[in-house]
């Protein structure tokens, strides 16, 4: 649940959604779909879309998000994971709008008519998936909604589960990862990108790749790490680039162990 609701936090914060959630309610609002363009005026059909639309895609995302999590184990594939949750979130969005119909034009809400909304729900629910998974993925194009492969990453066995979820022109040797927010931003020797991942399975996917964790909030491959320098009664590692990043206590000895 925490985990989702980080992803959800996130993915909220994305310009790129919110213009999407403009163009389709203003589509919606010129042309008055399910007899909305008879029955209001511009203003109050423009009221009732951007009602609508403001519960049923928050609605519809936290469910795909939700989806992809809980069906982890039973397929590999993000985007069918996600389609599944947004199937089930044509339920309560039904419910949601029959509300506000309620609210709008006093129709009491019926079985038959819950039934009908499930249906008509369905696609704008699927839809949304799609704008959830592009978003999610970082603007990947529409043909890559199949999980990539470790094989395919370089030839590179150490660290190649982490790797492939990276672009292939940043998929290199891997050197650092630290904490952004909700995301990851992973430095290899080819690039950097930043994957909303959250940091503890970010180090579950780099098997192989010689390095420790320094901080809560950071990894380093030892190839990368210069020197360690002590300052103000704080641990410091110099990467090869001159990055500075903090070394903790929990891992000061093992540190200053490995990287002397």
């Amino acid at each position: 649940m925490q985990s989702t609701l980080r992803e959800m936090q996130a993915f909220l914060r994305l310009r790129n959604l919110w213009i999407t959630f403009a163009a389709v309610v203003l589509l919606f609002t010129v042309t008055g779909p399910f007899g909305t363009y008879e029955h209001l005026r511009a203003l109050p059909r423009f009221a009732y879309w951007f009602t609508v639309h403001a519960l049923a895609w928050p609605t519809a995302i936290a469910f795909s998000i939700a989806g992809n999590r809980l069906l982890e184990r039973l397929t590999p594939y993000m985007f069918m994971r996600m389609m599944t949750g947004a199937a089930v979130a044509a339920l309560p969005i039904a419910a949601l709008v029959k509300l506000i119909d309620y609210a709008w034009f006093a129709t009491p809400p019926t079985l038959a008519g819950m039934a009908g909304g499930v249906l008509s729900s369905l696609p704008l629910c699927l839809i949304f998936c799609v704008i959830s998974y592009m978003t999610l993925a970082n603007g990947k194009a529409a043909a890559d909604f199949e999980r990539p492969q470790p094989a395919a990453v370089d030839s590179q066995p150490p660290g190649a589960r982490l790797l492939a979820r990276l672009k292939p022109q940043n998929r290199g040797t891997l050197l650092h990862l630290s904490v952004q927010d909700h995301y990851t931003h992973v430095r290899t020797s080819r690039g950097s990108e930043l994957i909303l991942l959250r940091f503890s399975d970010a180090l579950r996917e780099i098997d192989g790749v010689d390095g420790m964790q320094v901080h809560r909030s950071h990894w380093v491959a030892t190839a990368f790490v210069a020197r360690l320098e002590r300052g103000d009664g704080k641990l410091t590692a110099i990467l090869e680039d001159g990055t500075e990043i903090p070394v903790s206590r929990t891992y000061a000895a093992q540190a200053r162990a490995r990287f002397g």
